[in-house]
């Protein structure tokens, strides 16, 4: 009976032993920061282990050998009697001893198996976080009482690895892809929302995407000359109700200042005509270079009170404006965008119509296609038109990638206003 407890002991302490080996390997770094941050010592002994595990593993690897070899000396006086006598009662013959020992051996090393290896592990890949907190204070206590043989191992571990030119720690390096990966895995879980996604990948991609591609670009900037007629600038106020303009002299290459609709409408208030006065024009313009990531150029506007930028280029022209909100855009997408403004809009079941300002990242997320090739050279659909062309391109001409076909269907002067989006097999069809 003592062999059997013996027996039942080890089975029990290898259990603790694989399950905390794969608790604290399988623990997540971001839920033990944010437990550490709470106050849990527990979790920053957890993390420190994460970081140098070579002592951990080897008392871990020390424990479960000499189990192991413990448990097939025990086992076997164990269990051979008491499988002997059951056998006895059907079978009294000379190979009793020798049909007994491989039936011991068989059910302890099931045992060993599924309750010292299997379950544990499962439930420790389950729950990694909780059961490593509460395995890592005795298992430090067994590191320290073996710390001869953990200093030996993980000694000749280590010479071996840099013989190798290997590294002996891991270097944690927490990329976007994983953040991306793991809220991803959120909403395969329900826990996080589509949008939810959406707006943390549009985060990450503000590092890549340039200011042109939520700027309001130059031939669709909406100004003032110093010379308008008031039923001019009253209609455009109507036509385009904004809260700023630009204010030029013959053009807007000859930029004055800004003026807020607000003051004009103080003017028109009063009973005069509407004006620009050249007292309440802004002549503190903010200038922001087209080259500017727009996470630089929200950072950029955090120094400014205004709540626009005149974009211009390395030759100092005028090439568009940005607003705050155009750049919140970017990465809050349909979430901020009025109805009847959409960027992207579904046609049929095969077919969208896209402006052609709609970033490539929003479009290719759209119709879950992969991501568009040589992004670095441009930000938009309509700049991916003109990358693959090679030219300014005219109504219908179009390209086709990954299944689709992109047509152009609408010209603004010699930028793509809008742009068809249709499955090539429907195309085809």
């Amino acid at each position: 009976m003592v062999d059997l407890l013996n027996l039942f002991l080890l089975i029990l302490a290898s259990a603790i032993f694989a399950m905390s080996e794969i608790a604290v390997a399988a623990a997540r770094k971001i839920k033990l920061m944010v437990m550490a941050e709470e106050g849990s010592t527990k979790a920053a002994d957890i993390l420190a282990l994460q970081e140098n595990p070579g002592a951990f593993f080897a008392m871990i690897q020390i424990g479960l050998n000499a189990i192991a070899i413990m448990g097939g000396i025990l086992g076997e006086a164990a269990l051979t009697p008491y499988i002997e006598e059951l056998i006895q009662t059907v079978y009294q013959g000379p190979l009793l001893e020798k049909i007994s020992f491989p039936i011991s051996f068989l059910i302890i090393t099931s045992l060993f198996i599924l309750f010292a290896d299997l379950l544990p592990k499962r439930l420790a890949m389950i729950m990694p976080e909780s059961i490593a907190i509460k395995v890592i204070t005795p298992m430090r206590w067994v590191t320290v009482a073996l710390t001869p043989l953990v200093l030996f191992f993980n000694g000749i571990t280590n010479a071996v690895l840099r013989s190798l030119k290997l590294p002996i720690a891991q270097k944690e390096v927490v990329t976007t892809e994983d953040i991306v990966a793991t809220i991803g895995a959120g909403l395969d879980s329900g826990s996080v929302q589509p949008q939810e996604l959406q707006i943390i990948e549009n985060v990450f991609e503000l590092e890549q995407r340039t200011l042109s591609s939520a700027m309001v670009p130059r031939d669709s900037i909406v100004y003032f000359d110093v010379a308008d007629e008031s039923a001019d600038i009253s209609q455009a106020i109507i036509d385009h109700p904004h809260n700023t303009f630009l204010v030029c002299d013959g053009g807007l290459d000859k930029l004055i200042g800004l003026i807020d609709s607000k003051e004009i409408l103080i003017t028109v208030l009063k009973g005069e005509s509407a004006r620009v006065s050249p007292d309440v024009i802004n002549k503190n313009v903010f200038y922001l270079p087209e080259t500017l990531s727009l996470a630089d150029a929200l950072n950029a506007f955090k120094t400014k009170p205004q709540q626009l930028a005149v974009v211009v280029n390395e030759y100092a022209l005028i090439v568009g404006v940005v607003t705050v909100k155009d750049l919140l855009s970017g990465f809050m997408g349909e979430l901020i965008t009025p109805a009847g403004k959409e960027l992207i809009v579904k046609r049929d079941q095969d077919s969208w119509i896209v402006d052609g300002m709609t970033p490539v990242g929003d479009v290719a997320r759209h119709l879950d296609m992969d991501a568009f090739p040589d992004k670095n050279q441009y930000d938009t659909i309509a700049g991916f038109i003109i990358f693959k062309l090679k030219k300014l391109p005219k109504l219908t001409d179009h390209v086709v990638y990954s299944g689709y076909k992109f047509e152009v269907i609408d010209l603004e002067g010699v930028r793509i206003a809008q742009v068809l989006v249709t499955k090539v097999n429907s195309a085809l069809g």
